[in-house]
């Protein structure tokens, strides 16, 4: 059962990869296509960068998921390895994992809401008359059909349901 939790865990950290993989191919595209869709709306594209609005592999667009990919990746060798501890972090990580995903899902749920309300705190007449569904549609249409509903949803199936059971077979060890 461990060496199964230990192919999972693999198929996780491949899964978060995929993140910083895809952004980094097609962010600068969707950078492109919101900034269209501001000067469209009238709106100067300088906002995207004064509010730390990105599409590509920056920052902790890359971060996370690159350490969330590699302590799968160790967990999954300390599992293979018979190592105790990997079942042990597994039993600390898995479940962290398993929520932090549910909480991406969440924000890309409530993007548009989200990024609303954030412009709305800012109380910048400029970011309130933003059609945000817009933007955020511009840089989604970017991106290949395939990434977006497609691969988002097989990513959170992966997350999800390896997160799962791994869990499981940490149980039936």
């Amino acid at each position: 059962m461990i060496t199964f939790a230990a192919a999972l865990q693999l198929l996780i950290a491949l899964a978060f990869i995929s993140i910083p993989l895809v952004r980094h191919r097609y962010g600068g595209g969707a950078k492109e296509a919101a900034e269209a869709e501001l000067r469209r709306q009238g709106v100067p594209v300088t906002v995207l960068a004064e509010n730390k609005l990105s599409f590509d592999a920056s920052g902790h667009e890359t971060a996370v998921p690159a350490t969330v990919a590699l302590v799968m990746t160790i967990l999954a060798v300390l599992n293979l390895a018979g190592n105790a501890w990997g079942q042990t972090l597994s039993w600390v990580f898995q479940p962290i994992v398993l929520i932090g995903n549910f909480l991406i899902l969440y924000s890309q749920l409530t993007a548009a809401s989200s990024v609303r309300s954030a412009f709305e705190r800012k109380g910048d007449p400029t970011l309130r008359r933003i059609d945000v569904p817009a933007l955020l549609k511009a840089a989604e249409s970017a991106f290949p059909a395939w990434v977006m509903p497609i691969l988002q949803n097989i990513r959170h199936t992966v997350v999800i349901g390896g997160s799962v059971l791994v869990l499981a077979a940490l149980i039936l060890g």
